[in-house]
């Protein structure tokens, strides 16, 4: 990264090292997801899917903004409606706390 900034301090560059045009990042984003064989999806669900994992490593929702360039309401909104409630694993993880807070030999 510190390389990286030496040469740009816009990191995401095209080939020619010049800042990417929305229309030239977009047809280059169809083009690798295409490549990969990923239909369906836009550059946003990246950043929703990096909001996610970002909470699910324990990530505090502002650290989150600092990352993704969302306001707190936004990440706030993405985690809430579209991702957490449906990750099994942070139930699980819910009630090992709880049994391991919770003395159940009484």
């Amino acid at each position: 990264m510190d390389a990286a900034l030496k040469v740009s301090p816009i990191i995401l560059v095209n080939s020619d090292g010049k800042p990417w045009t929305s229309d030239g990042f977009r047809a280059s984003w169809r083009k690798a997801c295409a490549a990969a064989g990923i239909s369906g999806l836009t550059f946003h669900d990246l950043r929703g899917t990096a909001v996610t994992r970002l909470a699910l490593v324990g990530a505090t929702e502002a650290e989150i903004v600092n990352i993704t360039g969302h306001s707190l309401r936004d990440v706030h909104a993405i985690l809430d409606s579209h991702y957490l409630a449906r990750n099994t694993a942070l139930g699980d993880s819910a009630i090992s706390k709880l049994e391991k807070g919770t003395n159940f030999t009484n």
